[in-house]
């Protein structure tokens, strides 16, 4: 590592010490459990009521990855107001989730898609280990319902090869309650408070000889705080499976969702700061909303084959339509088809303990786009049409060996190809085509060390590639861009475990990245037509780091820090400029007394420490911020319980995210989304 990495991680340490700094047990999603003889449980002591039995069975599995990794449960968020994946992830080290309006939101894992001046890009997001992006990798963190989760699967970088592609900033799982996990036979859950919000959810579910189910539904709605906010959605989710014996089953899922948000638009820094409740101009004038459907269904199975082999495979489809007045009106309609299977076996090699999994993934999906002049939100004349296809294949594998008692190694990697079809039809009938296919191979190596109380230390070196997808292409009357698949090799080394009442967790990291797919302003005398393009050289590194301190009984200390160094490597126009948007340094407290009576109070602390670069001229920051919470409740006997959560408790008007600008002193910095002000939440809940 760097000498930056090594200050940076004595600054860290000492900031940890001072301020006893606390997060949950991180672990990440590996192999099923391995053989008897290696018993590789973190030790957690008394069980924590965020972590029950099927949670911490998936920080078990977890922790047999020599990487950095994150289980939330559901329980964690349980007694606050949670809509959104911003709240969900709020406590996870090394993941930037901001708010920018009703569920859309900024995430950055490693500085994964920072370039990307809207949705998802760098980042896979599934639900039950089936993917939410696009089969070109294009993603949407709005479609995610937290209230549905038993618990959240965090793999950061290449520790997400279980799910076969290696991308920069990793995957996220939203593993789904079953007849057999959930935590009760039923949940009523109702939430109001600030911006005339509402929302409502129900659960139930169980399990019936050989049969189980589970289905929930959650409805929300929103006036909004800013002008050009209000929404509302609806999401509903269903499973059953049938158990033909031990570790065997098939199970079906079915899910939909549909989300209508008016959309604010950003503001210049001065509006942000002085009038945060101001919507864009535009946004007002042309309506801008976004309306979106969503129908999801997957058949999978998990089959014991036998005392050492488990296969796991499945069929998925997704429909989504959208309707989205912006700039124009954009009408799209997509399909999506995958299949996926792969295989677990524990056992020995060559008389040591051993484990190994492999499998594949196939992905097709097609998009009808049409554009539309903007008529205050209606259609007007159309001015686009144009066909999308996008198939993907990933082939991986991964496996350890027990080398001595206390160490292992592990080896693997992934093959990937992508193609990437276009036909567009202008108003003329002029007919543009263009095509582009990638292939890569991304090959991994790791060492860890655990001791028989659960410590463990790791280290891994992964390579990761994102090819581009249709948005980052823009094809034009010449076809695509020439844009390259980003390309990264990452090194990792970590350490979490428990000490006496500290449950603790540290990740440093060092990327080098060529290729990285960047918003620039377009300038054909420098050979870049379009606006994503890729740069030359690029370093991403940082420290994640957290620790949980158990004060006493019934007081828990609660802390995360996140030091992120991104930055051009002799760039032509931008020299080792930093890369803006992530915060350098980012820090998260909460502190929470849980009374034996069932009362509780949480205030906690969200800070971003220093002002961060909005350009890649670094010529213009956007403001620090600190944003002081309470939480309050009551839980009591019969599984009734009350919350009360207090946002932004002094009013502080801050910015909460923003988007890349290529030079303030030329471009447009009306790039700032406002973070709420005061808010008041509340709640109550029944299970039974």
């Amino acid at each position: 590592m760097s000498s930056c990495i090594l200050r940076a991680a004595a600054s860290a340490h000492a900031l940890m010490l001072a301020a006893s700094l606390a997060a949950p047990a991180f672990a990440q999603s590996g192999p099923l459990e391995g053989p008897q003889e290696r018993d590789t449980v973190i030790v957690t002591g008394t069980r924590d009521p965020e972590d029950p039995p099927v949670v911490a069975g998936a920080r078990q599995r977890l922790s047999e990855t020599p990487g950095a990794v994150a289980v939330v449960s559901s329980e964690s968020y349980a007694s606050r107001f949670t809509p959104g994946l911003a709240d969900m992830l709020r406590d996870v080290p090394g993941v930037y989730v901001q708010k920018k309006w009703g569920g859309d939101t900024r995430l950055s894992i490693r500085g994964s898609g920072i370039g990307n001046p809207n949705h998802l890009r760098g980042t896979l997001i599934a639900q039950d280990g089936i993917p939410l992006n696009e089969a070109d990798g294009f993603g949407d963190t709005q479609m995610v319902d937290p209230a549905i989760a038993r618990f959240t699967e965090v793999y950061k970088g290449g520790n997400a090869l279980r799910y076969g592609g290696a991308l920069l900033g990793g995957a996220i799982n939203i593993v789904t309650p079953t007849g057999k996990t959930m935590p009760a036979t039923g949940l009523i859950r109702v939430e109001g408070g600030a911006y005339g919000t509402l929302r409502g959810h129900v659960e139930t579910g169980g399990e019936f000889g050989a049969w189980d189910g589970f289905a929930a539904v959650t409805g929300q709605s929103v006036d909004g705080w800013r002008r050009q906010s209000e929404g509302d959605q609806q999401f509903a989710s269903a499973n059953l499976g049938y158990t033909f014996g031990d570790d065997r089953e098939v199970r079906a899922y079915l899910s939909g969702g549909y989300i209508h948000q008016q959309i604010p638009g950003s503001l210049t820094l001065a509006q942000a700061l002085s009038d945060p409740e101001a919507a864009a101009a535009a946004n007002v004038s042309l309506n801008y909303q976004r309306d979106q459907r969503v129908v999801r269904g997957v058949v999978q199975t998990r089959w014991r084959l036998d005392a050492n082999s488990v296969l796991e495979g499945g069929v998925y489809a997704t429909w989504k339509d959208l309707d989205h007045p912006i700039f124009q009106v954009i009408d799209q309609e997509s399909r999506n088809l995958g299949v996926f299977g792969r295989m677990d076996w524990t056992g020995d090699f060559m008389g040591r303990p051993a484990d190994l999994f492999y499998g594949a993934s196939y992905r097709t999906g097609d998009l009808d786009a049409n554009q539309w002049a903007n008529l205050r939100g209606s259609k007007g004349t159309q001015t686009a049409e144009s066909r999308q296809n996008a198939k993907g294949l990933d082939v991986f594998a991964e496996g350890r060996v027990f080398v001595t008692d206390e160490i292992a190694i592990i080896g693997g990697g992934s093959y990937g190809k992508a193609e990437r079809d276009y036909q567009s039809y202008a108003p003329s009938a002029v007919v543009v085509t263009a095509s582009k296919d990638y292939d890569w191979f991304a090959p991994r190596i790791g060492v860890l060390w655990q001791n028989a109380d659960g410590i463990q230390v790791y280290g891994n070196i992964t390579q990761s590639v994102e090819p581009p997808n249709f948005s980052s292409l823009a094809p034009t009357t010449g076809g695509f861009q020439p844009l390259k698949p980003q390309e990264a090799w990452t090194g990792e080394v970590g350490a979490r475990g428990r000490t006496g009442a500290f449950i603790w967790d540290v990740a440093l990291y060092h990327a080098k990245l060529d290729n990285e797919l960047l918003t620039y302003a377009v300038n054909p005398a420098q050979g870049i037509p379009a606006p994503t393009f890729n740069a030359d050289e690029t370093t991403h590194q940082g420290i994640e780091a957290g620790l949980d301190w158990q004060i006493m009984d019934g007081l828990r200390l609660r802390q995360t820090y996140m030091w992120s160094d991104f930055r051009f490597e002799g760039d032509v126009q931008y020299g080792d400029n930093r890369l803006p948007v992530v915060p350098e340094h980012f820090y998260r407290a909460e502190l929470r007394y849980q009374a034996p009576g069932g009362f509780w109070i949480a205030p906690s602390v969200e800070w971003s420490i220093q002002d961060t670069f909005v350009d890649y001229m670094n010529t213009f920051k956007a403001p620090s911020y600190s944003v002081l919470n309470l939480g309050v409740g009551q839980e009591f006997e019969g599984g009734v319980s009350l919350f009360l959560d207090i946002r932004n408790l002094t009013d502080e008007r801050y910015v909460s995210n923003f988007t890349a600008v290529t030079n303030a002193q030329t471009a447009s910095t009306a790039v700032f989304f406002p973070g709420d002000a005061r808010s008041v939440y509340g709640g109550v809940a029944f299970t039974f």
